[in-house]
């Protein structure tokens, strides 16, 4: 630990804000509102967790404008709706106010917003990640079930994977819609009509489960390779019995701590240089203790950094299992 990284971490003083999309009722957001005070208790700094309760994105966009009235030293915020957000981030920036995006959105966005970095998954490298696993595997067809195909990005997900594959992902996915019956019978019906596809990708719970029921129902439970995004009490029984091979986790924890770090570091360091200040956060030691706690690896670019694609097998489910909620 550098005597810069010592002082840094002992005199760090300063106010951040994150404000995120969700409702009230979405509970996935738990995790980052435990890794965000987390970051606050390692780092010395305050930090704020800001929402619409009811998911109005008209309701964030205000959010933004009150943070970027109101002094804080850097905000953090998903870019939930790059049209509806765009002006309200402005006014942070225009403020000289550092500004990280997480979670939704795209690095090309982040940059057109003048944020310093973006934390999230990149669904076409979290695809091709899966893909080059289950190709190492020896798979080389597979089925994408897309439960949400009205979300371009969810294509990226599945033409990540193919690509990996060297297949053509636009025959190899299935818009489903997120119905449980239809994606199950949707599902059946593919692989009757395609009984050699060695593989399925699902992108989430909502179209792993019929999946699964279909599959089990065909008898391919456990013969069929396959995989999803995101995790549930379902999919961890699937792990654990060998159904699913694997799930691919954004590790929302962080999206949180890693923001919160990033600002704090360059506060103290009065430095925006980010190869400077990711040098300094990955040598962090209550941090670099936190990851090793719960099994997390950020992925550090050039200038932001990915929290995932992490994947979740039977060797890590059960640290997994342990934080779920919490901080998995």
């Amino acid at each position: 630990m550098s005597a810069l990284l010592a002082a840094g971490a002992a005199q760090a003083q300063g106010k951040y804000v994150l404000i995120s999309h969700a409702p009230d009722s979405d509970s996935w957001w738990n995790t980052i509102k435990n890794s965000i005070k987390q970051a606050g208790d390692d780092f010395g700094v305050q930090v704020d967790y800001r929402n619409p309760p009811s998911g109005d994105l008209a309701d964030m966009a205000r959010l933004i404008e009150q943070a970027a009235a109101a002094g804080y030293d850097g905000v953090i915020t998903t870019i939930a709706d790059y049209d509806v957000l765009q002006g309200a981030m402005a006014r942070v920036t225009a403020k000289k106010i550092p500004l990280i995006t997480i979670n939704s959105g795209t690095t090309e966005q982040s940059e057109k917003l003048g944020a310093v970095m973006h934390v999230g998954q990149p669904e076409y490298d979290a695809g091709k990640g899966a893909g080059e696993r289950a190709r190492a595997a020896g798979v080389k067809s597979f089925l994408c079930v897309n439960h949400y195909a009205t979300n371009p990005a969810s294509f990226e997900r599945c033409r990540g994977f193919a690509e990996a594959l060297g297949v053509d992902y636009k025959k190899a996915t299935l818009d489903t819609g997120d119905d449980p019956t239809t994606v199950e019978s949707k599902v059946a019906a593919y692989l009757r009509q395609n009984p050699d596809t060695d593989a399925v990708l699902a992108l989430g719970p909502n179209s792993a489960h019929p999946t699964l029921k279909a599959l089990e129902k065909a008898g391919k439970a456990g013969k069929i390779y396959m995989a999803t995004f995101d995790l549930s009490d379902e999919i961890s029984r699937g792990i654990r019995n060998g159904s699913v091979k694997f799930a691919i986790d954004q590790q929302p924890y962080l999206q949180g701590y890693v923001p919160v770090a990033v600002l704090s570091l360059m506060k103290s360091k009065g430095s925006t240089d980010i190869v400077s200040v990711s040098s300094e956060l990955k040598a962090h030691p209550k941090m670099a203790a936190r990851l090793r706690e719960y099994g997390l690896e950020p992925v550090y670019g050039a200038r932001h950094i990915s929290s995932g694609p992490g994947f979740v097998t039977k060797d890590n489910l059960g640290k997994v299992e342990k934080y779920a909620g919490q901080f998995r």
